[in-house]
């Protein structure tokens, strides 16, 4: 086995000079037919919110050690990953991190990743997760840049409540502040994230749909779910989106949709009214592996092809051998996806009863 984690011959099969491998499938998939379509991407691991579902502070107090800059790809490196991926049937790049907007001069990145291409001359999709706390002063650099969605996590609209959750005092008005921004800033596909845990934060979803209703802004809500260690995870936490979605419908009545693409994570639903879209990842009371088509590059360069796995494939030892071929990073990702069968979701409870083993933190994957 390579360090990389796949069998040697894979990656024997990109020469050390020139190519002459057969080519690699425009589309490849894994041990249970599920083709690669999304790349995530984290740019730190470093954020400054403490919310305790990813990174309590708890655990990540003042002498926590984050990875040093030498240790993060560098957008070169990023770029090479994210090309190979796009060459492999990838169509999806969202940046996250622990807060991506704390990378700097992120707006290159962004550009870098606008200007690649598929085999057919496709640009991708270009997305980006944040907790909004900076994205007042950076959404028109990244309009500008080629950045074509965003992703806001918004937990509570009650003050006390989000200051609490988010474990620093971060006011929710300068969150509120992004949003705006990035509207006039010219993004036309703006979502919401909510976790909702039952007892929690759980009576803030109506608060919450009221306020996005008419905004042109989809919010989606999140089961809880038991990713990483630290995230003190109890089931009993965990608000079904069916109920919630009762709720809802009891205020202001649903009507279902369809589904954009194959291997969308979220149920999508609209007001009856005309007053938007909202939206239903339910990983923990109806788990969707089998359409998950996602993997996750981690800000060291280690790719996990699953939320909940406990280790990663290291790419970026390939990424900086000198002596290696043009075509041993794609062959590597090839390897990789073509030898998935992760369906933690769907073994959940089985997998629990199991012995406990460190899985990689929210923080590290992104989400």
């Amino acid at each position: 086995m390579s360090p990389l984690g796949v069998p040697v011959h894979w990656l024997a099969r990109a020469p050390r000079t020139a190519d002459t491998s057969p080519p690699l499938p425009a589309v490849i998939h894994d041990r249970r037919r599920r083709p690669w379509r999304d790349l995530r991407i984290s740019l730190t691991d470093r954020c400054n919110f403490r919310c305790s579902y990813c990174m309590p502070r708890s655990r990540f107090g003042p002498g926590h050690r984050f990875l040093p800059q030498a240790q993060l790809l560098n957008f070169e490196e990023i770029g090479q990953v994210a090309d190979a991926a796009l060459r492999l049937g990838v169509r999806t790049l969202r940046l996250t991190g622990g807060e991506p907007l704390l990378r700097r001069e992120l707006p290159l990145l962004v550009r870098q990743l606008a200007g690649l291409r598929t085999p057919k001359g496709l640009a991708p999709d270009l997305a980006l997760t944040t907790n909004g706390s900076l994205l007042a002063t950076q959404a028109k650099a990244l309009r500008e840049a080629g950045l074509q969605r965003l992703t806001v996590s918004l937990d509570a609209l009650d003050e006390d409540l989000f200051a609490r959750m988010n474990e620093v005092g971060f006011p929710v008005a300068e969150v509120l502040r992004g949003i705006e921004a990035a509207q006039t800033a010219g993004f036309a596909r703006i979502k919401v994230n909510m976790v909702v845990r039952q007892g929690v934060n759980d009576r803030q979803a109506l608060p919450l749909a009221a306020h996005f209703r008419g905004s042109g802004v989809v919010l989606r809500f999140i089961e809880f779910m038991d990713t990483g260690c630290s995230d003190q995870w109890k089931r009993s936490e965990v608000l079904p989106s069916r109920t919630l979605r009762e709720q809802l419908q009891a205020v202001w009545p649903l009507r279902k949709l369809p589904a954009t693409r194959s291997g969308e994570t979220a149920e999508r639903w609209a007001y009856a009214d005309g007053g938007g879209e909202i939206g239903f990842i339910s990983s923990v009371s109806q788990a969707f592996c089998g359409d998950c088509t996602r993997a996750r590059l981690t800000a060291d360069g280690r790719l996990f092809t699953c939320l909940f796995a406990n280790r990663g494939h290291d790419l970026r030892a390939l990424l900086r051998n000198s002596a290696a071929g043009p075509m041993a990073l794609q062959t590597a990702l090839a390897s990789i996806w073509s030898q998935r069968g992760d369906a933690y979701s769907e073994r959940r409870d089985l997998l629990r009863l199991a012995p406990v083993v460190a899985r990689a933190e929210m923080h590290e994957l992104g989400g």
